[in-house]
């Protein structure tokens, strides 16, 4: 079990995690028709928007309600109320997610009842649109709480609640904020491939996947759409992936009875089989060719690169649940996990790592932690820490935005652990100094004593 080593320093140095606004926008925007729409000042969605717009190389639609000074002194409803008025009458949103930001939180405004008064004072201008309430202060938490609590308000504010009619074959699925929009799109082939039905909530890969369309669209082009949140109680089963999952899968049980089954990740040969016996058993169908054939290159790719885990040292920085995936990986690949480093110490997986304590802290922690190991894992900006200490960083989370396409990389399921598994591997291989002569034969070049060295002269 690992201890929690709680952040000590009073400012962050080269911040690690993303907001918790950040986090809940970005579940808004897995609903197709949506708006995320952060309650504060236009400084913290403009730092938000520029994150999303480097990490995925899309158009990202976020509004504010651009709280001025009186605002913040008087109190934001009516800046509310106008953003969303006007949201409502420019681009007819589906869904207007509200992600609340440190400015207004701090002054304790009742948002939920603003928002139902502003829902029954204007319900014909509202009409067709969803308007959901997400609590979201920066001062706390960060980008993985951010992204539960919206799922979950969008499921206790839409769907259907009541035992209702299921449909055998329907399946829930909720993803982690982590998953990328390959990891997705193959979650869901692989799902459909047992002849069932997912639902994903939140679904990036139909809004963030980069497809360009015929026109301008104001609102997300993509995703889950409301009426299927509405009927996620229809669905037989439900499948949440990554600890901070459970709270939504939980909120999904009590309203509808839905079952939900809790996988804490999906990288890696047992935990992937866990989730594929499971398909198998709800569905009654037998596991397909191709996900057997996927299983056995994996088998194989574990055989070909556990050489180059063995005794590496890791050192990773990543929300909860994305380093307890990360670190099982590597210690099941032989490697040993020399640093951890966190965001927040409220999730339960922290204390099941393996590694011998982890950190809550930023990048600052992890450089002065990493120094002597082989490999950093986190996001973009550790790579001046990992350029300071010479060590090779492979880029995982959010946001990544030195690198092409960071959001079709597949990181989940048999060919996602591979690949994984290859990355890794060759990061080592391409930081590996070839032995020279002289560290092969420890005789060679050694100082003689004066002595000896005549005798050999003579002889």
């Amino acid at each position: 079990m690992a201890s929690i080593l709680p952040q000590a320093k009073s400012a962050a140095v080269n911040p690690l995690k993303s907001s918790q606004p950040l986090g809940a926008a970005f579940a808004f925007l897995g609903v197709d028709g949506a708006i995320p729409l952060f309650h504060g000042s236009q400084g913290c969605t403009s730092f938000a928007l520029v994150l999303f717009v480097r990490h995925f190389k899309e158009a990202v639609p976020l509004q504010t309600t651009a709280m001025d000074e009186l605002a913040t002194i008087l109190g934001g409803a009516d800046h509310l109320e106008e953003a969303i008025l006007n949201l409502k009458t420019r681009t007819k949103p589906k869904l207007i997610g509200v992600c609340t930001t440190a400015l207004v939180e701090t002054r304790g405004e009742d948002f939920a009842s603003d928002i139902a008064s502003i829902k029954r004072d204007r319900a014909k201008e509202l009409a067709g649109t969803e308007i959901m309430l997400a609590k979201t202060p920066d001062f706390d938490g960060a980008i993985e709480e951010g992204w539960a609590k919206a799922v979950t308000a969008m499921i206790e504010g839409i769907t259907r609640p009541g035992e209702q009619v299921r449909q055998a074959s329907k399946v829930a699925v909720l993803p982690g904020w982590n998953l990328t929009v390959a990891d997705i799109e193959h979650l869901r082939e692989v799902v459909e491939s047992f002849g069932l039905q997912p639902v994903v909530l939140p679904d990036v890969s139909g809004s963030l996947d980069g497809m360009v369309p015929d026109r301008w669209v104001p609102t997300t082009y993509g995703g889950t759409s409301v009426k299927d949140i509405r009927e996620l109680g229809t669905a037989a089963h439900c499948i949440a992936i990554g600890e901070h999952m459970r709270c939504p899968a939980e909120a999904l049980q009590r309203l509808t009875g839905v079952p939900y089954m809790l996988s804490q990740s999906l990288i890696g040969l047992q935990a992937v089989d866990r989730l594929i016996s499971f398909l198998s058993m709800i569905s009654g169908a037998a596991v397909p060719v191709t996900v057997r054939r996927r299983r056995a290159q994996l088998q194989d790719a574990l055989l070909d690169g556990h050489f180059h885990f063995g005794g590496k040292k890791i050192a990773i920085a990543a929300e909860p649940d994305q380093l307890y995936q990360l670190a099982t990986f590597f210690v099941g690949m032989g490697a040993e996990i020399a640093a951890a480093v966190t965001t927040a110490e409220t999730s339960r997986i922290l204390e099941t790592i393996p590694a011998e304590s982890v950190q809550v802290g930023d990048l600052g922690d992890l450089e002065a932690l990493a120094a002597g190991t082989d490999l950093i894992v986190t996001h973009s900006h550790g790579r001046q820490a990992a350029a300071r200490l010479g060590i090779p960083l492979m880029r995982v989370g959010f946001p990544i935005f030195d690198r092409l396409g960071s959001q079709h990389k597949l990181t989940i399921l048999y060919q996602g652990t591979r690949d994984l598994l290859f990355e890794a591997a060759n990061l080592f291989q391409a930081t590996q100094h070839a032995p020279k002569p002289e560290t092969l034969d420890p005789f060679r070049n050694r100082d003689m004593p004066d002595d000896a060295s005549s005798l050999l002269a003579r002889s």
